[in-house]
């Protein structure tokens, strides 16, 4: 099987991915204590996509999560589920990273890299064949942010061939909790651009915001925004795990999604977002799969698609579908709203269609989009950054721990850079006079020969060469 290894880092990486095995555990059918008690063969079949079996028939999730302080990671295994898991793959230190970058990068999270790294290789070589990894964490903290962008080099570095995919908590606009978030961001954003794959980006105020209009939950708190993310991770993963029509794995994902190499940013969604006192009034069909999933609404990143275009889409549906439903669906969708997607990449749109449902519900749909618009995150972070960089302000926190003033200047250049890449790719249209369009191929190679003969001409002379 293609197994899938769960990093978690810091305390948001923590909670997300707590909300996250909860989750999974309950579509595999897993009880508290590891055992299988659900009633569908299918459950378990491909479990150890993200369980390994103990003695016993006792699943075991396959994770290693790490804190530079013990409080989440104690009250994890405090929790309803928390037998369930490896004490050994619970890292912590004692003296957290107090939302500084540095910390985590060199000092703190550097002296525990050597046990997480050990305990990964433990978990690595007990599978057979390692899908990749999946990296939980926020961007705006200190563990997180700078043991994030550790990990992911040394992962990097160690498994060079495997697929390293983050869902990664971005900074948004007002629900900010420290004043160097855009040092933290800016830092870690240089290490994801150049080692993940593929970056699902989510935000809280989008999160929130989602709770509050989609779900009509009026004061939304952290654990209802978790399970919002919990539901996108494991649609993500779902037709590795279930039995389906038509399968997407990370891999496969990948290649499908970013079409270069640096423009890996997805926004993510699910559908259907219905509050529990509406969904007995509908009747939900795959168009209004289609419909919510698009909808600038219901993004969970803070940021409006109609701003940039589509370069790639991926939608994983659940349930009984027809195949050929959901293909015309989107294809209808793709061709009415052609203005939002790039035309230079025909057939941007890739559909996988699982038969397991979550539980409770008949069907639902998980959207992923590589859209240009995700610019305005990058920008937002930036213009906060370059405010307080410029005059130099809060950072001694970061150069008493060794860090150059130069990484500071590169992360913002490698992030303009990204920018510009995104703005480029969403003014670029089929330019036929940059390019050139042969109607004939004759007329080309006629042409291609005449290029050869000035270079080229006839046997070379004795001492030509």
């Amino acid at each position: 099987m293609r197994e899938i290894l769960t990093l978690q880092i810091g305390q948001c990486g923590n909670q997300i991915g707590a909300a996250f095995w909860e989750n999974i555990i309950e579509e595999h059918g897993i009880s508290a204590e590891g055992i299988y008690v659900g009633d569908n063969r299918n459950q378990v079949e491909r479990a150890n996509v993200y369980f390994s079996e103990a003695r016993g028939n006792r699943y075991v999730p396959r994770v290693v999560a790490v804190d530079l302080e013990p409080g989440v990671l104690e009250s994890i295994k405090e929790s309803k589920y928390g037998r369930l898991f490896r004490p050994e793959s619970m890292v912590s230190a004692q003296s957290g990273a107090g939302n500084n970058w540095a910390k985590g990068f060199y000092t703190e999270g550097a002296e525990l890299l050597d046990d997480v790294l050990d305990n990964i290789r433990h978990d690595v070589e007990a599978c057979d064949l390692l899908s990749g990894f999946q990296l939980c964490h926020s961007i705006g903290g200190g563990t997180g942010s700078g043991m994030g962008s550790l990990m992911l080099q040394k992962i990097r570095e160690e498994y060079p061939d495997r697929m390293v995919s983050t869902f990664t908590v971005l900074p948004s606009q007002r629900a900010s909790d420290t004043v160097v978030e855009p040092y933290n961001s800016v830092l870690t954003l240089h290490h994801l651009i150049e080692n993940s794959d593929m970056t699902f980006c989510l935000d809280n105020e989008a999160l929130s915001r989602i709770c509050e209009n989609s779900l009509k939950i009026k004061s939304p708190v952290h654990s209802d925004m978790n399970a919002l993310v919990a539901k996108v991770m494991s649609g993500v993963t779902t037709s590795l795990r279930f039995p389906g029509q038509l399968n997407a794995d990370l891999r496969k994902l990948a290649v499908n999604m970013v079409p270069f190499p640096r423009l890996h940013f997805m926004l993510t969604g699910i559908a259907p977002l219905t509050s529990a006192t509406n969904i007995s009034y509908r009747n939900i069909t795959v168009p209004d799969l289609c419909q919510q999933m698009y909808d600038a609404q219901n993004m969970m990143v803070n940021i409006d698609p109609r701003h940039g275009r589509y370069l790639t889409c991926a939608t994983m549906f659940r349930g009984k579908v027809s195949l050929k439903q959901c293909e015309d669906t989107i294809w209808n969708y793709t061709e009415k709203n052609s203005s939002a997607f790039i035309e230079w990449i025909p057939n941007s749109t890739q559909i996988a269609v699982c038969d397991v449902p979550p539980v409770g519900m008949d069907i639902s749909a998980t959207f992923l989009g590589n859209s240009t618009a995700i610019q305005e995150t990058f920008y937002r972070v930036v213009e906060q950054f370059s405010k307080i960089f410029r005059r130099k302000a809060f950072m001694h926190w970061f150069t008493d721990e060794g860090m150059d003033e130069m990484e500071f200047t590169e992360a913002e250049s490698n992030l303009n850079d990204l920018i510009n890449e995104y703005k480029q790719y969403q003014e670029a249209g089929v330019d036929e006079e940059e390019y050139g369009v042969y109607e004939d191929d004759g007329a080309y190679e006629q042409d291609m020969g005449a290029a050869d003969s000035s270079v080229y001409d006839g046997e070379p002379a004795a001492g030509e060469y």
